[in-house]
């Protein structure tokens, strides 16, 4: 095995980004000039230098495009589901049936087993995630996380539901037991019913006014009565009668019923 390719296996490995998605001699090449620009003149020592130097890492991340989401993105949000939307949900039920749709690399579904745990235990949730890349999903799946996507996480999260890594923070296994992985495609596919919880946050901006028309009624439709649809800080419903939700808060919609 040559040595680039040798550093592909050890980035996907360690992180669950697979650069061999990529078009070889672009990646390559683009790859092979910072990797000169910071000094080294093979790939194994260029990958020992990101485990050794976080700022080589996140110099990495960046030139590689990888998009990086957060933990607990717009904490407020975070905050208000906390201590005020999962209690409600709670008050007549023991246990609850959640979905993150559209969850990307999975820092929305692992925080929601993060802030759930706070609730009630383990066993008496489960969150359905879901995205339509598969390779993402893979990615979800590593749980491994950069630095950088952890920096709304309180300290006492972060010690005891992350491990520390070379490279960044991967999730333990217990908040990653509740967390079903699925492919599905918002606007083809079929959806479950009966959720308590659905969040999907940041997505609907790159639909058509029509599709997201067609999604709110099938989110709605997913939801048991009393349930609640958790949406991004651009995507205020403004007429969610139609849908039969209405304004539980500031971005949660609660189903009718």
């Amino acid at each position: 095995m040559n040595d680039y390719q040798d550093f592909i296996q050890k980035i996907y490995k360690r992180t669950g980004i697979d650069l061999s998605l990529y078009k070889e001699a672009q990646m390559k090449r683009r790859l092979t000039s910072l990797r000169e620009k910071r000094g080294f003149d093979t790939f194994q020592g260029y990958y020992n230098g990101l485990v050794e130097d976080n700022r080589l890492f996140e110099e990495f991340l960046d030139r590689m495009t990888i998009n990086v989401s957060e933990f607990f993105r717009n904490k407020q949000r975070w905050d208000i589901l906390d201590k005020k939307i999962v209690p409600k949900l709670l008050e007549n039920k023991g246990s609850l049936k959640v979905w993150s749709a559209a969850c990307s690399t999975g820092e929305e579904p692992y925080t929601l087993s993060i802030l759930l745990r706070q609730h009630v235990s383990p066993q008496s949730f489960t969150i359905q995630a879901s995205d339509l890349d598969q390779s993402i999903l893979e990615r979800a799946k590593k749980g491994f996380y950069p630095d950088r996507s952890l920096k709304e996480v309180n300290p006492s999260y972060l010690s005891t539901y992350f491990e520390k890594e070379p490279l960044g923070y991967k999730v333990k296994p217990e908040i990653q037991k509740p967390i079903t992985f699925k492919k599905h495609n918002l606007l083809a596919d079929s959806f479950d019913r009966g959720f308590d919880l659905i969040v999907c946050r940041n997505v609907m901006i790159y639909f058509t006014e029509d599709a997201k028309v067609k999604l709110y009624h099938k989110f709605s439709e997913a939801l048991r009565p009393g349930g609640i649809l958790f949406v991004g800080s651009t995507e205020q419903i403004f007429n969610p009668q139609q849908y039969k939700l209405e304004t539980e808060d500031t971005f949660f919609y609660k189903k009718m019923g």
